[in-house]
Formats: C-alpha cells, structure tokens, sequence
C-alpha cells in the first residue's frame, strides 16, 4: 500500500529582503496510513514549515509533496482550499475557539460550510464531542473549561469533517503537565483505535515519545526517522 504521504526531495526557501533562507533542505519523507509521527526539532529547525506543506497551508519552492495520491502543491488557492476542508484536520497550539461561541458551536463551524441538515451536522458534532470525552460540556463556554479541555474541543472541531490527516503543531505547548498528559493520550486514542493517522509537530521528548515514530530536523535537514 502506497504511504499517505509521500515527500521527495523537498526544499522550501523563504525570501527576506535580498537574502534567501533555506527552512527545509531536500526532504525526503513517507508517512503510513494510521501512523502517528513527531516531528522533532529545535526552535527554527523546519518542524513547523514541514507541518504546513503537508497541510497544504505552504507550498514548497520545489519537490513534490502528495497526500493520497495528490500533489498538494500544484493546487490552485480555490482548489487547495477545498482540499483543506477534505482531508485536514488541524489542531494549533494556541486553541483558537471563540470566546462567545459554546464548545457545540466551535466544533460545528466547519461544518456550516458543508452541504449537510441541521439535523447532521448536530449528529457529527456530538460523535466529535462524545470521541474525545466532552459530552457533558458541550454547552460551556470557552471561558468555563480547562485549557486541557479548551484543547480538547479544538481537537474535536478538527476531527468533525472525519478529515484524511490530524496534524497538530506543539498542541501541548500551552498547557500544563497534566493537561498536555491528557491531551496526548486522546491522541494515542484517537490514533490507536480511530485509526487516525497523526502528525504533530513538537520540540518536547516527553510529547513525542506518545508517537509511534519520531522524525528529528535540525537547520531545515532530516536526520533520522524518515
């Protein structure tokens, strides 16, 4: 079975003024179907640029990325934006809910922008609510949860569209211990008998070693795991 994703020699350069910065340098990368992989690194080691290319939020300067066959960097805006939609569920660091929105109504948004009833999308959102352990909060406010729990709704907004690929970048960063533990676990749930396949982004050893594969960057250049 051909990898969900597969990279090939990758490279991304951003421009600043007259001075060319390389972030990713000849990747080469496959990730499984069902696999939950860290991508490891120091601050400003290429983790996040990686992250993005494969969640069609960046385009590489040059190399193939394809996501189930598709090479998400030859896509129009329109079209990458509609392929966002379909197959990436994105978790942040900061959890990005709004304030005057329950957890019901953050897990629901993306669905607003599909074709599905009312009586669907409400289907959908406590399935999403109920996987990750928040059935019971689901007319809370932002303000009346926990980070862990804030988190959690984040994480169930991005599953809401059974989306093909989970990516999360530092999704513990802003928590404490017992909340990023928490956090974590869902993750290995979620990965483990959801069958989701996983990539976080994190520079934390304690977060990574919850993955089944760790891929370690350093200056924009793979060094082992891939």
């Amino acid at each position: 079975m051909e990898p969900i994703v597969q990279i090939r020699e990758l490279t991304k350069v951003f421009r600043h003024g007259d001075i060319d910065v390389t972030a990713l340098n000849n990747i080469s990368l496959d990730i499984g179907a069902g696999e939950f992989v860290a991508l490891m690194g120091p601050s400003g080691s290429g983790k996040s640029t990686l992250l993005h290319i494969i969640a069609g939020i960046d385009r590489p300067t040059s190399g193939p990325c394809l996501v189930q066959g598709t090479d998400v960097g030859d896509l129009s805006e329109t079209a990458l934006a509609a392929w966002r939609k379909e197959h990436i569920g994105f978790v942040f660091q900061t959890f990005n809910l709004i304030p005057v929105l329950t957890a019901y109504e953050n897990v629901e948004l993306p669905l607003l922008l599909t074709a599905l009833s009312w009586r669907e999308r409400r289907e959908h959102v406590e399935a999403a609510l109920e996987l990750v352990g928040l059935g019971d909060r689901m007319r809370h406010l932002p303000r009346q949860l926990s980070g862990g729990q804030e988190q959690r709704v984040a994480i169930a907004r991005a599953l809401v569209t059974d989306p093909t690929l989970l990516v999360a970048d530092e999704p513990t960063g802003n928590l404490d211990a017992h909340s990023a533990t928490e956090v974590l676990g869902l993750l290995q749930t979620l990965n483990r008998d959801a069958g989701k396949t996983v990539i976080m982004v994190t520079h934390d050893p304690k977060a990574a070693a919850h993955a089944r594969r760790m891929v370690h960057l350093e200056k924009g250049e793979l060094l082992d795991g891939g």
